[in-house]
C-alpha cells in the first residue's frame, strides 16, 4: 500500500493576496490554492513546508492526516484570546500545546499512534467544521482545552497521579466543531462521558480515577452488547 498524506490550511480572518498565493505556488506546484484554502495530497514524497510557519504567515487553521496514523490539527488565535495561565492547566505536552508567536498563539493537537489499521475517512471538508471552535475559545469556552488534556492522557503524557483540571460546562453536549475534532483525533468517548458526569468546577480527582471511571463505562457497554 502506498503512503498517503493530506494537509489543508484555511485563511479565515483575512484572505490571501495574489502575491501570497504566488509565493506558495513556487513551493507547492501541485497544491490547490485559493484565497481562503490550501490543499495538498501526496502519495510519493514528503509534503514539504513547516505548518507552524505557514500558520504564522498565511493561515488560521490546519489539518494533517497520514496513512501511517499521524493526525494533527492547529488553530491560530490572536494573542490574548487565551490566558496563558489558564491554558497551561490543560496544555503543555507533545500531544497538546500552545505556542506563542509575535502577535498570535498557535494551539496544536496531534496523535502519532504506534499501531494503525490503515483505514481513514476522506478528510476533505472536516476542517471547515472544526474551525468554529476558534470562536468558541474566543467566547471563553474551554471545552477544547479539556479535550486536549484528555488527548494527552490517552497518549500517556499525563501522570496518573496528576489532578484533573477543571471540567468545563457542556462537555456532555459537544458542538459540531468539537465533535469533529473528537472524531478526527479519536479521543475516547468513554473518557469524555466520565468527565462530563462531574460538576463543572475544580476537582480533586486524579487522572487515574478518571481513567477508572471511563473503564467502568466501557465495561458496562460491553456487558450490554
Amino acid at each position: 500500500m502506498s503512503e498517503y498524506q493530506y494537509c489543508e490550511f484555511l485563511a479565515l480572518d483575512q484572505p490571501l493576496t495574489a502575491e501570497q498565493r504566488a509565493e506558495l505556488r513556487t513551493t507547492w506546484s501541485r497544491a490547490k490554492i485559493t484565497a481562503t484554502r490550501f490543499v495538498s495530497e501526496n502519495e510519493w514524497d514528503d509534503l514539504g513546508g513547516n505548518p507552524r510557519e505557514m500558520l504564522e504567515r498565511y493561515f488560521d487553521a490546519y489539518l494533517y492526516l497520514a496513512s501511517w496514523g499521524t493526525r494533527e490539527v492547529m488553530f491560530r488565535l490572536p494573542r490574548g484570546v487565551l490566558d496563558p495561565e489558564t491554558a497551561g492547566r490543560y496544555l503543555g505536552t507533545e500531544t497538546s500545546s500552545l505556542i506563542e508567536t509575535g502577535s498570535h498563539a498557535i494551539l496544536s493537537l496531534s496523535i502519532d499512534p504506534e499501531e494503525t489499521d490503515n483505514y481513514w475517512d476522506e478528510p476533505d471538508g472536516q476542517l471547515a467544521v472544526m474551525v468554529q471552535v476558534r470562536s468558541e475559545l474566543a467566547a471563553g469556552d474551554l471545552r477544547l482545552l479539556y479535550l486536549a488534556w484528555l488527548l494527552a492522557l490517552e497518549s500517556d503524557e499525563v501522570e496518573f497521579e496528576e489532578t484533573e483540571p477543571p471540567v468545563p460546562a457542556g462537555l456532555g453536549n459537544l458542538s459540531a466543531g468539537l465533535q469533529a475534532i473528537v472524531d478526527f483525533l479519536q479521543i475516547d468517548e468513554n473518557l469524555i462521558a466520565a468527565a462530563a458526569g462531574s460538576a463543572p468546577a475544580a476537582s480533586d480527582r486524579t487522572a487515574a480515577e478518571l481513567w477508572e471511571a471511563a473503564s467502568g463505562l466501557r465495561d458496562a457497554k460491553v456487558k450490554d452488547m
